[in-house]
């Protein structure tokens, strides 16, 4: 069994129950770790409240990740109560409802420009803010979508955010490698969290992976709290820039 006690993790993303990042947090509580949870705004902290309460010895957080001051805010009051962390996860992707479900072509400037900055220079952000306070070295933990790779119809401008995300989990782990930090991503299978309801033919994208991966089925939030756990943990202690894909094998499939 993985043990994290003594460890500090900080999730960034909860939304509600369906959220990815509550799946990993419940992951990371039973193994141990202090978890340090960071909800965005205060419309969403009521219903990340009730949520925190669940995981003994939580604290919630309200940091907007588009917000450089409130991230170096939200760090200091990190270092103040935990003096240091060693799990960072970020759960984070937004794209206008629009630039998603139009055609690609019609990709606005300025969703292209949301969709990167919350969902890819967001980790950067977050890093630089976590990485003083990693000093035993950490594993930096995000997710992807296989968007980033092959065409997935509606996805649209996500898939490029996901595909630059892809590239600076790669940077940062090469940056961070000399201090015993590891970055990674997670490739999760479509799953029907609030961020995946923004995407056009989710059902669809459920409906196939169902269908076409060799566990025929689709993944849900433990499983990648699981996956998580793992990269959180000693266990994966010589694995950095990775894409570690828990969809139920979909990605192998040619059709």
């Amino acid at each position: 069994m993985i043990n994290l006690a003594g460890k500090t993790a900080v999730i960034f993303g909860l939304a509600n129950k369906r959220s990815i990042a509550w799946g990993i947090a419940q992951k990371l509580h039973e193994a141990g770790a202090t978890l340090a949870i960071c909800y965005q705004n205060e419309r969403m902290k009521a219903e990340a409240e009730d949520l925190i309460h669940d995981l003994s010895g939580a604290t919630g957080f309200q940091c907007d990740v588009s917000n450089d001051r409130e991230i170096e805010s939200l760090f200091a009051a990190i270092g103040e109560k935990y003096a240091k962390i060693d799990i960072l996860v970020h759960a984070v992707a937004y794209a206008p409802v629009e630039d998603l479900r139009g055609e690609f072509l019609n990709t606005s400037r300025e969703g292209f420009r949301i969709a990167h900055d919350v969902s890819v220079y967001s980790l950067i952000a977050v890093s630089r803010g976590a990485v003083p306070l990693m000093t035993e070295g950490g594993s930096i933990i995000t997710l992807t979508y296989y968007a980033a790779e092959k065409v997935v119809p509606h996805y649209n401008v996500m898939a490029l955010a996901k595909a630059a995300l892809e590239s600076a989990v790669r940077y940062l782990a090469y940056e961070l490698g000399p201090r015993n930090i590891r970055v990674n991503a997670i490739s999760a299978g479509p799953i029907k969290t609030l961020a995946a309801r923004g995407v056009g033919a989710l059902g669809d994208m459920l409906k196939s992976h169902a269908e076409r991966s060799p566990l025929r089925r689709n993944v849900d939030q433990l499983e990648v709290g699981g996956a998580a756990l793992y990269l959180a943990s000693d266990l994966s202690s010589a694995v950095t820039g990775e894409i570690l894909y828990v969809d139920c094998g979909y990605n192998i499939m040619g059709y």
